[in-house]
């Protein structure tokens, strides 16, 4: 039987190749995302475009504006799921009258009613999205959070700088809540003031799962987002959800990785269970560092929201787990402010988990996933 020829590589060409594949998958990542957001924005706009028709031929009292956006915000979600909250609509439609198409009409060169190609139909012209979508370079998520500046100065500001040079979201967030529009107004040398703005700090740049991963995206495409940000964190969660469900039948699984919108800031709960017998929610936070008095903050910040938009009429508030799982710092700590009584509290204490319990099963837990990492 003739030996197979071993195959021997170069191991400079093959890394630089290597490399080039890398990167051609990173931008063909980028690419994907940009071209998803280009279509979002412009159907957002549409969207916004005909609620605005759709009301100037009704009534324009405030009242009959607020109704039909929720009328469209539970048809639109019953037909699509999420992503079409009464606030998403509602943003849409004020990102048409910050871009009315009068507006649009002036910057496209061109004129568009004889386009028979055109995508999008709209009473008062036929638009080809590819010429639109011009007009908007910018991904949806930085026209959302330009949305929050009130000052049309500044929005154009910083849309403007954004295009220029080239900012993500985070970097984009970052100037306007540093006030970088009135600290460059006030500067006597604003040239150097803009130069510096351009040069992204760190966490500014996004990876490409990242922006793939953009809650907004996903929503658009109707994909999930249930996703850790670590292996290690990953396999704790796994376990976790495991070994509570064994604890026995009153713990009922809700979800992972449970998004929430708050204002413009999307936040996750990495897992929610239902208990059966307490009536109530329970929301868990994994921290893979020391537990901090933000954790806690950040966890009752969970809890109201939970309590407003999850909790039905028949069951008790909420209940928060956080964990960490700090290497000899494991800790489990129950958030139970928020019950209106002390009794309830106690019963509580009584019927969940022992902390002691949870703690030792998220260090049996990290040892078990260390060793097999050394494997």
């Amino acid at each position: 039987m003739k030996k197979k020829k071993e195959i021997t590589l170069n191991d400079s060409q093959y890394i630089e190749m290597l490399s080039g594949v890398v990167g051609l998958l990173e931008e063909a990542r980028r690419t994907s995302a940009r071209v998803v957001n280009s279509i979002m924005t412009v159907t957002y706009w549409e969207i916004g475009h005909r609620i605005s028709e759709y009301e100037q031929n009704g009534e324009k009292r405030a009242e009959y504006g607020t109704a039909l956006l929720k009328k469209m915000s539970i048809d639109l979600t019953a037909k699509f799921g999420r992503g079409f909250g009464w606030r998403n609509i509602y943003q849409m439609r004020q990102f048409y009258t910050a871009h009315p198409f009068e507006k649009i009409l002036q910057t496209v060169s061109a004129k568009l009613e004889n386009n028979t190609s055109s995508i999008l139909q709209t009473p008062s012209a036929k638009l080809d999205i590819a010429d639109i979508a011009k007009y908007f370079p910018l991904p949806w998520s930085h026209y959302v959070r330009l949305l929050s500046v009130k000052n049309p100065e500044a929005r154009e500001f910083y849309e403007k700088e954004a295009i220029r040079g080239g900012w993500s979201e985070r970097q984009l967030d970052r100037q306007i809540t540093s006030m970088f529009y009135e600290r460059t107004a006030l500067s006597k040398n604003k040239v150097a003031m803009l130069k510096k703005g351009e040069k992204p700090v760190d966490g500014d740049i996004l990876t490409p799962e990242e922006e793939i991963k953009n809650p907004l995206v996903l929503e658009f495409l109707g994909l999930k987002d249930e996703y850790s940000e670590s292996d290690m964190e990953e396999a704790i969660i796994n376990h976790l959800e495991a070994f509570l469900l064994e604890l026995g039948t009153d713990f009922a699984f809700v979800g992972r990785q449970k998004r929430l919108r708050i204002d413009d800031s999307w936040l996750r709960v990495d897992l929610v269970f239902f208990h059966r017998r307490l009536k109530c929610l329970v929301l868990i936070d994994l921290k893979l560092g020391k537990f901090s008095y933000a954790d806690s903050g950040q966890m009752h910040v969970y809890l109201n929201y939970a309590q407003e938009h999850w909790t039905h009429s028949d069951e008790n508030p909420p209940v928060g787990l956080i964990l960490c799982a700090e290497k000899g710092n494991d800790m489990a700590k129950y958030a139970l402010n928020n019950l209106p009584s002390k009794i309830m509290a106690t019963e509580y204490y009584t019927i969940l988990p022992d902390e002691k319990l949870l703690v030792d099963e998220i260090s049996r837990t990290r040892l078990l996933i260390e060793k097999r990492k050394k494997k």
